[in-house]
C-alpha cells in the first residue's frame, strides 16, 4: 500500500473515531430518529418540556442539517387533526409534539377521532423534569414545572392508543421511535404516545451509543389475504346469490380496496352501501350503488359482505332479516375496542379487504358460466330505476333554494358540487347534514371524501390543512356546522393557513346551534316538554354572528351569504380566492334549528 494510500486510510479512521467519539444530546438523536422514520411533518406546539428539542433544532438549521418539517400549531386540536388529515389521504402516520399533561389533554379529543378511525399518528409530549434541585441538566426552573407533573400523564390517553411509554435513557431513543413507529404503522392502525422526560433529552451521548433500527428488520406489519379455503367460501356463497349487497364505511381507507371492491361488485353484481362513510369507498356512479342506507335492502338479501365497516346500520331501526347470510371481512372484525358492539356475523376474517376481494374476484371469474353472467347483468340493471329514483330526490332537494335567511343545505352542497374537480377533496363534519354532502357533492375517486368516525367535533379544520398540505394541487373543502366550527378553535386553523399557504375552503353551514341534540332530544320524547316549549338548550345564535371574519383576522376572505340567490356568485369568488393561494370561508345562513 502507498504511503498516499495509507495517510488517505489512516485519516478518514480517525474522522470515524472522531465521530463516534463526538458526544450529542438525546435531543440531537431524537431528531435523527424522526429522519430515519421518514416522518415529514411534526405538527407541533411546544412547551417548557422541550428546551433540548428547540436547542438542537436550531442548531441544525443553522448548520444547514436536513430534518423533519415542524409545522407550528396555535392549538393542539389543530395539530392532532391535521396529523388526521395528512393520514386520511397518505396512510402515513406522522408525529404531533406537545405541552406534557395541559397539551396532551387538549389534543385528548383528536386522539379519539383517530383511534376510532384507525388513522395512524404518534403523538410526543414533554414531561416536566423530575429532579426539583438542580442535580441533572434541564432540572426543574419554573412553577408549572411542579404542577405539570401528574400521576399517570398516560392516562389521559389510554383510551385511544395501541401503544403508550415514556423514554428512560437517551441511549435508546431511536429503538423506542421505531417501536412506537411499527406499532401505529401495523394493522389496524392507529395513534400511539411517546413522553419525554426533560432531563432525558439533555443527556449527552457519544454516538456510536445510539443504535439505529432500521424498518426493514423493525418496521410494522400489514394484513393481507386468507386461506384459499374460506376464499372460494366466499365465493361459492356470491356465485350461489340472488341478491348479494355489501356494506362499508372506512375501506376506502386503502385506494386500492374501492377498485377492488368495484371489480367485484361489477362482477358479482352486488349493491354496495355507504353506511355513514369516513371514506370515499365506493363510486357513486357505478350501477352498484346502492346509497347510503342498506336496511331496506336487507329484506330481500341472501348473503352480505360487511367490508371495513364499525356500525353497518342502527339495530333499532332494522328489522333483522334471519335468511341473509353475513361475511364480515375487516382490518379488525372483532371490534376489540368496543366494549359492546351486538352484530351477528357467520364468517369473520381479519383481513385486507384488498387482499380477500381480490382472490374472491379471481375466483368467481375462474368458475361464472354463462348462466351466471346474464343473471348479474339482469341484476345490476334492475337497480336502475331505483338508482334513479335515489338521484331524482336528490336533485329534487337540490332545486329548492330555500328563502333568506333559511338557505337550503342540499341547495349549497350541489352548487358545490358543481362547481369542484373530480380530484378535488371535500371533509365532512356537516353533521346533521351530512346527507346533503353525500347525496349532492358526488365524490367518485379515492381519498377525495373524508370524515371522523369518532364522536369529537372540531376536526374538519385541522383535518382540510392536513389534506391540503398532503395534496397541495388540489381544492380541499371543509363544510362543517356552525357548533362543529365552533370546537375546531377556527382562529388557529386560519392562522396556520395563512403562516403556511394552505388555501382551503371553509364552507359553515349556520342553522343557530346543535342541530343533533334537538333532535336526540324528540327521538327519545317526541311528545316531552322540550317539544312543547321548543327549549333543547341547544340554540347558540346571538345578536351578530360573523364566523367569516374570524377567518379575515388572519387574512383569509371572509363572506356571509343569507340569500340563495347570491349563493353561487359568493362560492366563485370564495374558490378564486383559494385558487390564488388564500383560505377562504363562506358562512352560509341555513336557517335557525
Amino acid at each position: 500500500m502507498s504511503t498516499k494510500e495509507m495517510t488517505y486510510s489512516d485519516t478518514h479512521a480517525a474522522a470515524a473515531e472522531t465521530a463516534a467519539a463526538a458526544h450529542h444530546s438525546s435531543a440531537h438523536y431524537f431528531l435523527e430518529g424522526l429522519a430515519e422514520l421518514g416522518l415529514d411533518f411534526v405538527f407541533a406546539n411546544f412547551g417548557t418540556d422541550h428546551v433540548s428539542l428547540i436547542e438542537e433544532l436550531a442548531r441544525w438549521r443553522k448548520e444547514g442539517r436536513a430534518h423533519t418539517d415542524v409545522v407550528l400549531c396555535p392549538h393542539e386540536n389543530v395539530a392532532i387533526h391535521m396529523a388526521a388529515g395528512y393520514a386520511a389521504v397518505t396512510g402515513r402516520g406522522q408525529a404531533v409534539m406537545v405541552h406534557v399533561d395541559a397539551g396532551t389533554a387538549n389534543a385528548a379529543m383528536g386522539m379519539h377521532n383517530l383511534f376510532r378511525s384507525r388513522l395512524p399518528c404518534m403523538l410526543i409530549a414533554g414531561r416536566a423534569p423530575f429532579t426539583i434541585r438542580g442535580e441533572l441538566e434541564a432540572s426543574r426552573d419554573n412553577y408549572v414545572h411542579f404542577v405539570q407533573d401528574p400521576f399517570d400523564i398516560a392516562s389521559l390517553v389510554r383510551p385511544y392508543v395501541k401503544w403508550e411509554y415514556s423514554l428512560m435513557s437517551g441511549v435508546v431513543t431511536k429503538e423506542v421511535l421505531r417501536r412506537g413507529h411499527s406499532v401505529m404503522q401495523s394493522d389496524p392502525p392507529g395513534p400511539v404516545y411517546l413522553t419525554l422526560p426533560r432531563e432525558v433529552l439533555a443527556e449527552s451521548w457519544q454516538a456510536s451509543q445510539v443504535q439505529s433500527f432500521p424498518a426493514e428488520r423493525f418496521g410494522s406489519v400489514q394484513l393481507g389475504g386468507i386461506d384459499e379455503a374460506r376464499a372460494q367460501a366466499i365465493a361459492t356463497r356470491l356465485l350461489e346469490a340472488d341478491n348479494p349487497i355489501a356494506v362499508t364505511s372506512y375501506l376506502g381507507r386503502r385506494p386500492e380496496a374501492v377498485e377492488a371492491l368495484v371489480e367485484l361488485a361489477e362482477l358479482a353484481g352486488v349493491r354496495v352501501f355507504d353506511f355513514i362513510p369516513t371514506q370515499m369507498n365506493f363510486p357513486r356512479n357505478s350501477p352498484c350503488f346502492g346509497g347510503f342506507d342498506p336496511a331496506e335492502a336487507q329484506r330481500g338479501a341472501d348473503v352480505g359482505l360487511l367490508l371495513d365497516v364499525d356500525v353497518p346500520w342502527l339495530p333499532q331501526f332494522v328489522r333483522e332479516n334471519t335468511a341473509l347470510r353475513w361475511v364480515h371481512v375487516d382490518v379488525d372484525p372483532i371490534k376489540k375496542d368496543f366494549p359492546m358492539w351486538g352484530f351477528a356475523t357467520d364468517l369473520r376474517v381479519q383481513a385486507d379487504c384488498a387482499s380477500v376481494l381480490r382472490q374472491v374476484a379471481r375466483l368467481v371469474r375462474a368458475q361464472a358460466d354463462a348462466g351466471f353472467h346474464a343473471r348479474v347483468k339482469a341484476r345490476i340493471a334492475s337497480w336502475a330505476a331505483a338508482g334513479q329514483a335515489r338521484r331524482d330526490q336528490a336533485a329534487r332537494l337540490a332545486d329548492h333554494p330555500g328563502e333568506r335567511g333559511a338557505i337550503s343545505p342540499a341547495f349549497v352542497c350541489a352548487a358545490v358540487g358543481r362547481l369542484l374537480d373530480p380530484q378535488d377533496i371535500v371533509v365532512n363534519e356537516a353533521v346533521r347534514n351530512m346527507p346533503a354532502v353525500w347525496n349532492q357533492i358526488p365524490r367518485s375517486q379515492p381519498s377525495t371524501l373524508i370524515g371522523s368516525a369518532g364522536g369529537g367535533l372540531g376536526y374538519s379544520g385541522g383535518m382540510a390543512l392536513g389534506a391540503k398540505l398532503a395534496k397541495p394541487n388540489v381544492r380541499v373543502v371543509q363544510i362543517v356546522g356552525d357548533g362543529g366550527f365552533h370546537f375546531s378553535t377556527p382562529d388557529s386553523v386560519y392562522a396556520v393557513a395563512q403562516r403556511y399557504r394552505l388555501a382551503i375552503l371553509t364552507i359553515v353551514l349556520d342553522n343557530g346551534g346543535w342541530q343533533a341534540v334537538k333532535d336526540a332530544v324528540l327521538r327519545v320524547y317526541p311528545d316531552g316538554s322540550a317539544a312543547q316549549t321548543d327549549d333543547y338548550q341547544a340554540r347558540l345564535q346571538g345578536p351578530q354572528r360573523h364566523f367569516e371574519k374570524i377567518g379575515q383576522a388572519f387574512g383569509a376572505y371572509g363572506e356571509r351569504v343569507d340569500d340563495p340567490m347570491e349563493l353561487e356568485a359568493a362560492l366563485a369568488r370564495a374558490l378564486a380566492a383559494v385558487d390564488s393561494g388564500q383560505a377562504a370561508v363562506l358562512n352560509v345562513q341555513v336557517g335557525l334549528q
